[in-house]
């Protein structure tokens, strides 16, 4: 028997309502449904005065969700599509998402598309896309304060941001450098669409296999976005007095002390994105943030005397 996965928004009465059709619908042709809201994916954050808070990466999977199931429908938009991706990645379980929220940039699929797309799914009439992911962890000595899988960006800034912080920053065997900035972005391309984009950084095409680095605000106007490949690694040492805040995936994250180590590295587990149609990322950007779009009124060729 076929087994399935449904991930919803349990705040959101339409993606409530959809998970319990689908699962009827998938119950009615010989499927085996297991159901689990975003929730389940949502980071915590460390208590200032106990700040350990370690959940294993692979923690966050849902009961009855394993490597024998075929896909996942994700009901929600990107935030509910983000905690899926960390609820999933560790089975390399595909996952089908459909916007019920606003902006959508990671989801396939419409509510109103949902009749075809069911046919495309029981039928195997799709493609995967791979996304890369990041392993971030917070590191004081040799314990593991805390990890947690990023599809979009690790975020790191004083609290709140409102002044300036000094980082050193190692990437792969690379001499450290000092960066003076309100904070630091580290992004995946998928994420470099998200924070990173706002905060002056590239866009960075899903299959490039590279990592950016972006400091938010920089007080020098030589601290600029670096692009690096996605196979070195990345150690953040905070140089400050105070504590800092750490946030992944705009979700949640920890407290990071001056004596802490942030670590982040290619994940070898990938988000896996299940695609009805050849994936076409121009016409997302062009869809989802205008980049592209023609002109109302062009030049046009005038002969010289």
């Amino acid at each position: 028997m076929p087994k399935v996965g449904i991930i919803y928004n349990d705040v959101k009465p339409i993606a409530c309502r959809a998970a319990i059709e689908l699962e009827e619908k998938f119950t009615a042709v010989g499927w085996d449904v297991c159901l689990a809201t975003g929730t389940g994916g949502m980071l915590g954050y460390s208590n200032p005065n106990s700040p350990v808070c370690h959940t294993p990466i692979e923690g966050l999977t849902p009961p009855g969700f394993d490597a024998e199931m075929q896909f996942a429908v994700v009901l929600g938009g990107d935030g509910t599509v983000l905690a899926a991706a960390r609820q999933v990645a560790p089975c390399g379980i595909p996952m089908f998402t459909v916007n019920t929220g606003h902006m959508g940039f990671l989801t396939e699929a419409y509510m109103n598309q949902l009749p075809l797309a069911m046919e495309q799914l029981l039928t195997g009439e799709y493609e995967v896309e791979e996304r890369v992911m990041l392993s971030v962890k917070v590191f004081r000595g040799e314990s593991t304060l805390w990890e947690a899988l990023c599809l979009n960006e690790m975020v790191l800034h004083r609290e709140p941001l409102t002044s300036m912080c000094h980082f050193e920053i190692a990437v792969g065997h690379h001499a450290p450098v000092d960066i003076a900035a309100d904070g630091v972005i580290v992004s995946t391309p998928t994420g470099s669409t998200a924070y990173s984009l706002s905060a002056g950084g590239p866009v960075i095409t899903p299959g490039v296999p590279v990592l950016q680095l972006v400091p938010i605000c920089p007080h020098s106007l030589a601290s600029r976005a670096l692009v690096f490949p996605d196979h070195e690694p990345v150690n953040i040492y905070p140089v400050n007095t105070y504590r800092l805040v750490m946030v992944v995936d705009g979700n949640g994250g920890c407290y990071v002390l001056p004596q802490d180590r942030v670590y982040l590295e290619r994940s070898p587990y990938t988000a896996r994105f299940i695609r009805l149609q050849r994936p076409e990322f121009f016409r997302i950007l062009r869809e989802k943030l205008g980049w592209g779009l023609p002109h109302i009124a062009k030049p046009t060729s005038v002969e010289l005397p």
